[in-house]
């Protein structure tokens, strides 16, 4: 599982943390999805691949207990860069991270290798995906989707042959052709994946990337073949499309189910149930355990142990954990980070100027505003739109 992004596209947000350990849905993080559908799947050999600041996700993962991971036979490993005698230096890019721990991967005697991001918000079984894999006699299968033509430069394009046969492929290009794009999600043979990490790894001119790299290099030459996948899938790189993804869950019925059978795991802390006060409102939103409501909640998700207090209003919102909107306090289209404070009478995302931010135009656009972690809002502060308030 890749961990070590910096995403950078989601601001303030991922400052602090592996953009995996940014909260999602309130209690979860975002790579308990790929890790779920690990376990869920059968597969409990994992590895987590973590560079940039991984201290909020080894403390998530820890020896892998909530995925039923803590075994002496497989379980999770978290592997870092390192120095050693070779083969050792910051990670480059997502292939030569899988390559400097190929060591790692030739120990485990397997043959075949799943290789995962660890920021993605879905639900697949993997398993079909290896039956797919081995009717085909690929040597690699890459899962793929379909998204809106105006989505598409964001992604990998792909395209494919009558029987589902890579023929051709473009990373992220400005005027995309298709709209059948890579989730990230690679079923390799592992020779041939050792093979290839190799030869990469001796190009210099390479961007040690799968799919600047890895995916161009094979498609043509090796039996490169595409796994349609038709459910819920996000990337969640952005701070909009961050958002959405969360806001889906309160749809009816949901865009994407976490009350089915397909269970999200995730290190859970133990908190008394949440409380709604007499003069509390609370429509169509998420409320965590340890939250406590006087006042109004609509249309958000509110993570553990968040507070609202009598006269505040929390909309179309996300607020992270620990934080406290103080008494007619207003928030309004907002990501509250964890350990917020906004005193009384503070108003966030006012007026209707949708001004991109100065600083992060490309980020700070749609109109949302975010508040980094433990930053503390005095009382009767006015914030507007795409602003980003720093603790």
């Amino acid at each position: 599982v890749l961990a070590g992004g910096q995403g950078e596209r989601l601001s303030i947000l991922s400052e602090e943390r592996a953009k995996p350990a940014v909260p999602f849905a309130g209690k979860y993080r975002m790579i308990d999805f790929s890790l779920s559908n690990c376990v869920n799947s059968g597969i409990n050999n994992v590895a987590i691949l973590t560079q940039y600041r991984p201290r909020s996700l080894n403390e998530h993962i820890g020896i892998g207990k909530p995925w039923d991971l803590d075994r002496r036979e497989g379980g999770v490993r978290l592997l870092q860069p390192f120095l050693g005698r070779r083969d050792s230096d910051w990670y480059r890019g997502t292939a030569d991270a899988v390559y400097q721990n190929l060591s790692y991967v030739e120990e485990q005697g397997v043959d075949q290798v799943l290789i995962l991001s660890g920021d993605h918000i879905y639900k697949m079984d993997y398993r079909d995906m290896l039956r797919f894999h081995e009717q085909k006699g690929a040597d690699l299968t890459v899962a793929v989707t379909e998204v809106p033509l105006s989505e598409a430069s964001r992604f990998g394009i792909l395209t494919v042959d009558s029987d589902g046969r890579a023929v051709g492929f473009q990373e992220k290009p400005q005027e995309p052709q298709g709209t059948l794009i890579s989730m990230g999600v690679y079923l390799f043979n592992r020779e041939v994946l050792l093979n290839r990490l190799e030869e990469d790894a001796e190009d210099a001119a390479s961007a040690h990337d799968f799919g600047r790299s890895i995916l161009p290099m094979m498609v043509g030459r090796d039996r490169v073949f595409t796994y349609p996948f038709s459910h819920y899938w996000r990337d969640v790189g952005t701070v909009r499309s961050y958002w959405e993804a969360n806001m889906d869950l309160l749809a009816r019925p949901p865009a994407f189910n976490l009350y089915d059978e397909w269970t999200i795991f995730t290190k859970s802390e133990e908190r008394a149930p949440a409380i709604l006060g007499g003069k509390a409102q609370v429509v169509n939103s998420l409320v965590s355990h340890g939250c406590i409501i006087d006042g109004r909640v609509e249309h958000s998700i509110l993570s553990p142990g968040v507070r609202v207090a009598e006269g505040a209003t929390v909309k179309d919102s996300i607020v992270m954990t620990d934080s406290v909107i103080g008494r007619d306090a207003i928030i309004d289209y907002c990501i509250i980070d964890k350990g917020v404070i906004v005193e009384e009478g503070c108003h966030l995302g006012c007026g209707d100027d949708c001004t991109p931010n100065f600083q992060e135009p490309s980020r700070l656009n749609s109109g949302l505003t975010v508040v980094g972690k433990a930053a503390h809002i005095a009382a009767r502060v006015k914030v507007g739109r795409n602003c980003k308030v720093c603790p």
